[in-house]
């Protein structure tokens, strides 16, 4: 997810499941006989036609086929309010991502919203910064996480970090991410693995998924489209999301090793403005992909 993103949650975003009816024969959307998911949407990939109507979009992504999704925000409605619009559709939440600074400053009002919202998980997308990312700002994220990450666990939520790019400034042999890693507790902060935001500042998924291992609970499955050049800033134009298989990402490889590393909850994450034509073609490649 991308900083215009994180603008747009305000208070929080979340993951959710659907149920939809399902053939006995038939599998869930995005599942094969490979990857075996659980797979999602990330629902800011819909985000304009969230602003437009909350209950059209969430019949479209049911209409995907879509089981499990991870919102962004929940467009001027109380938690209650959009907890009882997930429920009328059979949408289970299972994680949110919330601001920085309320994971600074108001872990007990994430808690409250958070249970609200029946979550399992709260994450955080962004660590505020101005320049490159540095080696202070990263231990000042260590702190809030670690807090955040033992507050949270005491209320039956797990904590994690989403990966944005930005953190694989070059630091000692490795680089501020390993940093991040390693000075996090595991027994309280685990983390969300961007495959965009890992491949566009030049890293390779695989080694970090072997390196890192249990560490990475959650995944965005997100296609860059070839020829992009990225860099380490965390930002990128949207156009550059692709559906998957269609870019330059090494799924088998990737996939073979989330699975191997334990990662337990998979979404698809497209902030293009064709994302509605793409996520179908994203699902059906997943049911397709073979490792």
């Amino acid at each position: 997810m991308r900083i215009s993103a994180c603008t747009l949650l305000g208070s929080f975003a979340l993951v959710c499941l659907t149920n939809p009816a399902l053939g006995a024969d038939r599998h869930p959307a995005g599942i094969g006989s490979s990857f075996t998911g659980p797979i999602g949407l990330q629902l800011y990939s819909l985000r304009e036609q969230f602003e437009r109507s909350v209950a059209d979009t969430l019949g479209q992504v049911g209409g995907f086929g879509i089981e499990y999704v991870e919102l962004a925000g929940t467009y001027d409605l109380a938690p209650e309010k959009f907890k009882e619009q997930l429920d009328a559709r059979g949408l289970k939440p299972i994680s949110g991502h919330f601001p920085y600074e309320r994971c600074r400053d108001d872990v007990k009002g994430i808690a409250r919203d958070a249970k609200t919202l029946g979550l399992q998980y709260v994450g955080c997308a962004w660590i505020p910064h101005e320049g490159p990312f540095d080696e202070k700002k990263c231990r000042e994220a260590i702190a809030v996480f670690n807090r955040a990450g033992e507050a949270l666990a005491k209320e039956g939520l797990k904590f994690f970090y989403h990966t944005h790019g930005y953190e694989f400034q070059p630091h000692g042999k490795g680089t501020l991410f390993d940093e991040l890693v390693e000075g996090t507790k595991p027994e309280f902060v685990r983390f969300q693995m961007d495959v965009f935001w890992i491949v566009h500042p030049g890293q390779d998924p695989v080694r970090l998924l072997e390196r890192h291992g249990g560490r990475f609970e959650l995944m965005h499955v997100k296609d860059m489209k070839k020829g992009v050049k990225g860099d380490l800033s965390g930002h990128s134009d949207v156009t550059n999301d692709v559906a998957l298989g269609s870019g330059v990402m090494d799924w088998p490889a990737i996939l073979k090793a989330a699975k191997r590393a334990g990662v337990k909850w998979y979404f698809i994450e497209d902030e293009s403005p064709t994302s509605a034509q793409q996520i179908p073609r994203s699902l059906r490649f997943l049911e397709q992909v073979t490792f």
